[in-house]
């Protein structure tokens, strides 16, 4: 196992952040790591990462024992937290130097990992020119300096604009073909955009532990759009296998079909019919989303 978690408890005071957590994730896994602000899924990842320890409990990354074996841990995973903590003042290629003697690496790697994470355009700028996407794009290059087996990514996507957010997605896709990756995040769409199975956290217990693949496996489906227009309700109704159709907000509908079929294009289809543009369209996974409101509310 890449990672294995066994009754892990964490407290502060009398506060339980953590209660008896337990799940394995096997090499290759891109696994979301769901749950509510203050479920514990913070306190999970610097337990992982070694940066703190747990009360109860043991968990291993790549068969070390990441309380007596923290430097191996260390050197076995890349790490991204929420903040992350980069020198403003230098410049990309001088701060990614910095920590590849910090993980006594060859100089080589800075230029693999400033291609692999797309950074040539930026990367002879000051980090504090840098836009927020970039500067995450940095982050991930140290985590992948050293090249890890696991990687551990802590919010990679908050305040990230829509352009961002795709490109930083794209970008954990393709480091998930060869590494496994533990993605903790609060926002459903970016475990369905980028994971294999999914952990549900509440209150620092484990609620719910499923495959992505599983939870698609339903008779109904979600489409949200957006268009650059209001349109009549009724007209989406008349689309085939429609069961519902919500104006949520503005021009954002979500249409409900009864069919496993994607129903995306026959969507884009009505607007181009309709002389409308898309301005967003996506598939929502109406079982995750009922899962985690059922586990967390």
């Amino acid at each position: 196992m890449s990672i294995s978690v066994t009754t892990i408890s964490k407290a502060f005071g009398s506060q339980k952040a953590l209660s008896d957590l337990s799940f394995d994730i096997k090499k290759g896994e891109v696994v979301g790591f769901l749950g509510p602000n203050g479920a514990g899924k913070s306190t999970l990842m610097k337990i992982l990462t070694t940066y703190m320890k747990a009360d109860e409990g043991q968990a291993m990354v790549n068969g070390y024992d990441v309380a007596t074996q923290a430097r191996a841990v260390q050197t076995s995973l890349g790490y991204l937290p929420e903040h992350n903590p980069l020198y403003p003042e230098l410049y990309v290629k001088e701060y990614l130097a910095y920590q590849a003697d910090v993980y006594r690496v060859p100089k080589e790697r800075i230029a693999a990992v400033i291609l692999q994470t797309g950074l040539q355009p930026e990367s002879h700028k000051p980090i504090g020119q840098l836009s927020k996407g970039y500067r995450q794009r940095v982050g991930l290059a140290a985590a992948l300096l050293h090249d890890p087996d696991v990687l551990i990514l802590d919010e990679p996507t908050t305040g990230l604009d829509p352009n961002q957010l795709l490109e930083i997605r794209k970008l954990i896709r393709e480091i998930g073909q060869t590494k496994t990756i533990l993605l903790s995040t609060h926002i459903m769409k970016e475990v369905e955009a980028v994971c294999d199975r999914v952990l549900i956290i509440n209150k620092g217990v484990l609620v719910a532990d499923k495959k992505l693949a599983d939870l698609r496996e339903e008779k109904e489906q979600v489409i949200e759009v957006e268009f650059d227009y209001r349109v009549e309700e009724i007209l989406l109704q008349k689309l085939p296998s429609v069961a519902k159709v919500k104006n949520t907000v503005g021009f954002v509908y979500e249409i409900t079909f009864t069919t496993r079929t994607d129903m995306r294009p026959v969507v884009f289809d009505f607007a181009h019919d309709h002389q409308l543009k898309t301005l967003q369209l996506s598939r929502k996974n109406k079982n995750l989303e009922s899962l985690f409101t059922e586990l967390t509310r």
